[in-house]
């Protein structure tokens, strides 16, 4: 089988790449940028283009497969080439699909915590030496890649993003996948630049619930209100399962579980990830895991790259790094260090950095997140919002947007490094919350110098 890639360089389409190489696929692709990891991951694979640009004579009549991603425009030469030919054409999911179909897929969707309830489920499968597909938004320990695709498998396990497939399939991701065994975490706007109203983007959730196959089952938090209206008024025949926050407690700084009279400490905490936790639990359940198996299991879980990850502690500070972007995202981090860690100060420092939350049309649903922070700062770049060609927002709309007097806007990364140096972080959980970098830092080494002065 030999499949090009066009936009090869992407986090999610190298690890594809990747898992088609190790399956015995002849892999090629272009891309006009590869960064790292992907460059050197693509190199050791043997598979990385040989100059950077798009090459129209990659694209031949012996092409079994042309993946596209998001990165491509619809202009692409290689794409328009392709076309000419009447090549396969697959987006990045419909792939996926295509790979699984005949398969039980197990698809886990949600505006928040999608990521971190697909790795519990591949977490508690690998520990108890079960054979599955997957593919998941973050790296996680244990795992070389975010994809695996392979012959020997009957269960696949897809994160279910709601994002567009590909510049010429403007489908939800998730659509695609149609699925067996479906979680639904909760709904909260995100993506306006594609779903410019609430209402549209619920739609997206109602399509993916009539999507779910027949007598499929649908695992869903039931504390989200939308969500619940959704489930009620689906026709699917399908089998219904509301969950919530698993009962739990919390002493001395970590988080316990009951099963069977034993209290089973987690190396995760917050409630939003005692949601995922049950979520998890239900999908592996229907997959024939036993609640032990998966209280054992679930133990030695620590978490997906960038969700509460721990960059640097002491005996008087932790620093965490979360991926927490949205509203209803950062929300849930605040409360879950707040709470986890109350008799420590909580010194929350978040980034403006996608579409939606540089949009001064969006601003306002960020209102009362930061509460919870004794210190609240709020970074952005304006020079981001000029690539992405928003209007620019001002200083003091932020903060009223946020509704949080006390909360600190700064729009410099020198300012920001500056503020945070000079705050006493003596009994203090430092929380970083962005999906970007905050313009450029290297956090884990600037959180290792932070406990060193």
């Amino acid at each position: 089988m030999k499949v090009h890639f066009i936009a090869i360089g992407g986090s999610a389409m190298h690890n594809l790449a990747i898992s088609l190489c190790k399956k015995g696929y002849q892999v090629s692709g272009s891309d006009d940028e590869i960064f790292e990891p992907s460059r050197s991951r693509l190199s050791k694979h043997g598979i990385l283009p040989e100059k950077s640009g798009w090459d129209v004579a990659k694209i031949n009549t012996d092409i079994d497969a042309v993946i596209l991603g998001m990165h491509a425009r619809e202009d692409n030469p290689e794409l328009i080439k392709a076309r000419e030919l009447k090549l396969r054409i697959y987006s990045y999911p419909e792939y996926l699909y295509e790979q699984t179909k005949n398969k039980i897929r197990v698809v886990i969707g949600g505006s928040h915590g999608k990521t971190t309830i697909t790795s519990m489920i591949m977490h508690v499968l690998k520990f108890h030496n079960k054979k599955f597909d997957y593919m998941v938004g973050a790296q996680i320990d244990g795992f070389d890649t975010m994809v695996s695709l392979s012959n020997d498998t009957s269960v696949a396990v897809f994160e279910g993003d709601e994002y567009l497939s590909s510049p010429i399939d403007r489908r939800p991701k998730f659509h695609l996948y149609k699925p067996h065994i479906a979680v639904l975490s909760g709904i909260a706007w995100d993506h306006i630049n594609v779903f410019p109203t609430f209402e549209n983007y619920v739609d997206q959730f109602k399509i993916f619930i009539d999507k779910i196959e027949e007598k499929g089952s649908l695992f869903y938090c039931d504390l989200d209100s939308n969500l619940t209206s959704l489930v009620a008024n689906t026709n699917n025949s399908i089998e219904k399962t509301a969950y919530g926050v698993h009962p739990f407690s919390i002493e001395k700084g970590i988080t316990y579980v009951n099963s069977m009279d034993e209290n089973i400490p987690l190396k995760i905490f917050g409630e939003h990830n005692l949601q995922n936790m049950n979520a998890a639990k239900l999908v592996c359940n229907k997959l024939d895991i036993s609640d032990n198996d998966f209280y054992m299991a679930i133990a030695e879980f620590s978490g997906a790259s960038k969700r509460l990850e721990v960059l640097a502690e002491n005996t008087e500070t932790k620093i965490f790094l979360d991926f927490a972007h949205s509203p209803s995202k950062l929300k849930a981090t605040v409360n879950a260090v707040k709470n986890q860690y109350k008799g420590k100060k909580l010194f929350a420092v978040m980034e403006l950095h996608t579409f939606s939350s540089l949009n001064s049309d969006f601003l306002s649903e960020y209102k009362d997140c930061m509460n919870e922070a004794d210190v609240g700062v709020v970074y952005y770049n304006p020079d981001v919002i000029k690539h992405k060609k928003l209007e620019s927002i001002s200083m003091e709309q932020v903060r009223r947007a946020f509704n949080k007097d006390d909360l600190t806007i700064i729009i410099s990364q020198a300012e920001l490094l500056k503020f945070i140096k000079k705050t006493n972080l003596l009994n203090t959980s430092l929380l970083m919350m962005s999906s970007g970098n905050f313009s450029g830092i290297d956090l884990k080494s600037f959180a290792k110098d932070l406990l060193k002065s």
